[in-house]
């Protein structure tokens, strides 16, 4: 249970492609895989037990795959992969449907053949995240779910793209996550999943009331995020914005590490943390700074500041200043972090 990463970079160059080919076909599911370019092939796969899904990342240079009814045979985890490409451009095929995705999402199902091409980016290579789901744990109709499979789901709003922020935030944080973090973040993701897949297929009310109730979190912290910096970003408010009753968004953060107002004033603290770390904002009082995120007053600040971090804000900010290790820099508490 946790995270792992392992590179090309390990075996020779000549055997690199190799090497992924192997490793796909050993940990993910039987392929058969061309590159343009064999000789000169990079990738890097890293991986998070989640749980009830995993989630893995893969950076690469261009590729070309064929899953076949053999390959299907041969091996089939059973699950349905969907992945958010990150960079690059994804060709995919699969039972009469094709597209080509960037910087969108796309469903695939492990027990039918598929081919995919893969076309690196600026960078030089692509990237996708996938998240791998067990098809028993989708509690949505297999039949309704495969009208999915191959086309382009975007991720520019709506679940998708609550989705997707979800994802790319787990991509960073995971590492440092305990195993039963992980696991936590595995049903959430599956929620959110089974949330942009229902709406997808515009039957939203498909998805179990556990999925909803997810994304409707997802959408109000994103909101409280966005409106950080108005004094007046109180719970009623929140609850007004988003048409739902002050007991239901309680009920939202029920099992959340935090209240809806500990969350606020949580986010505030920690974007004051590092902006009276930044050298560029030097010249800004700390209450310049404070009032920007929404403490309208200064003792008050100071003392929430002192309670979270140890340390008071104008010590926060000498102690950045100095040169070579700074002892007395506090780092973001990890319910702050987290929430």
């Amino acid at each position: 249970m946790g995270w792992s990463q392992v590179s090309a970079d390990a075996v020779a160059p000549g055997d690199r492609f190799e090497w992924f080919r192997e490793t796909l076909s050993t940990e993910l599911m039987p392929v058969a895989l061309r590159a343009p370019s064999p000789a000169d092939f990079r990738a890097e796969i890293s991986q998070l037990d989640l749980g009830v899904v995993q989630m893995s990342t893969f950076t690469f240079s261009a590729v070309s795959s064929r899953r076949s009814r053999a390959h299907v045979r041969q091996g089939d985890p059973e699950q349905y992969q969907l992945a958010l490409v990150t960079q690059g451009v994804f060709r995919t095929a699969q039972l009469g449907n094709e597209s080509l995705v960037t910087g969108g999402l796309v469903l695939t199902n492990t027990s039918r053949p598929m081919e995919t091409t893969c076309r690196s980016g600026d960078g030089g290579q692509a990237q996708a995240v996938m998240l791998q789901i067990p098809r028993s744990a989708l509690p949505l109709r297999s039949d309704r779910v495969d009208r999915l499979i191959a086309r382009h789901l975007g991720a520019g709003g709506g679940t998708a793209a609550i989705l997707a922020d979800f994802l790319a935030t787990l991509i960073r944080r995971g590492p440092t996550c305990r195993p039963e973090e992980l696991r936590r973040m595995g049903s959430v993701a599956l929620d959110l999943a089974t949330a942009c897949l229902a709406q997808q297929l515009d039957a939203p009310e498909e998805a179990p009331a556990d999925a909803r109730a997810q994304v409707m979190l997802r959408q109000v912290l994103r909101f409280i995020d966005d409106n950080l910096g108005d004094p007046n970003l109180t719970p009623q408010l929140v609850a007004d914005r988003h048409h739902i009753s002050l007991r239901g968004l309680y009920a939202l953060f029920r099992d959340q590490p935090a209240s809806v107002a500990e969350s606020i004033r949580r986010r505030r603290l920690a974007r004051c943390h590092a902006d009276l770390a930044r050298p560029e904002l030097s010249h800004q009082p700390v209450q310049a700074i404070a009032a920007r995120w929404g403490f309208v007053g200064a003792t008050a600040f100071s003392r929430a500041f002192r309670e979270a971090y140890g340390i008071t804000p104008t010590e926060h900010r000498a102690a950045t200043r100095r040169p070579g290790p700074a002892r007395n820099v506090e780092k973001p508490s990890p319910q702050a972090a987290r929430t």
